[in-house]
């Protein structure tokens, strides 16, 4: 049984921000590691490479995705082991990115921050990181990793509902 979705959305001066967060016990730097070295990132999004610093573009392959396709992702800022803020353009649009860690009751509170520019696909973006967090979930806990048409279109009704403010129970 999959979870409800969880992913709210937030208003900001540029657009909205759609934000997903999964709780670990673990010590963030572990957390952190888990979303920053390749051959971890590998078990639930992709491995990456390149020269990984502020300002530089790295490689990452959706290795979730149909064919795994490889992509140039910005890294905007990188402040280890609390913010990582990434961008990348592709067939889709434009992505802006931040993943956020806090520690909180012995353990650590992760938050994706999708930053939207428009909500229009917003029904396939968010059961998408849905999805790619389960599968860091299932990746830390050795977990069997979950099936996204369990997420698609399934979650499809909540995530339009939230851009037009009728959330449906």
């Amino acid at each position: 049984m999959i979870r409800p979705p969880t992913g709210l959305l937030f208003p900001t001066a540029t657009g909205r921000d759609l934000v997903l967060r999964r709780t670990f016990r673990a010590p963030i730097e572990d957390v952190w590691a888990s979303v920053t070295e390749s051959e971890r990132t590998a078990r639930w999004f992709g491995p990456w490479k390149g020269d990984p610093a502020p300002g530089r573009t790295i490689q990452v392959q959706m290795a979730y995705e149909e064919n795994g396709p490889w992509l140039d992702m910005l890294i905007d800022a990188c402040e280890p082991p609390r913010r990582l803020a990434v961008s990348t353009v592709d067939e889709g649009g434009s992505w802006r990115l931040e993943l956020l860690l806090a520690e909180a009751d012995g353990g650590t509170e992760l938050s994706l921050v999708h930053h939207l520019e428009t909500e229009e696909a917003i029904g396939e973006v968010g059961p998408g990181w849905e999805y790619y967090l389960d599968l860091l979930v299932a990746s830390r806990e050795g977990a069997p990793l979950p099936v996204f048409d369990d997420y698609y279109p399934a979650m499809k009704p909540y995530f339009d509902g939230l851009a037009t403010g009728t959330v449906p129970n």
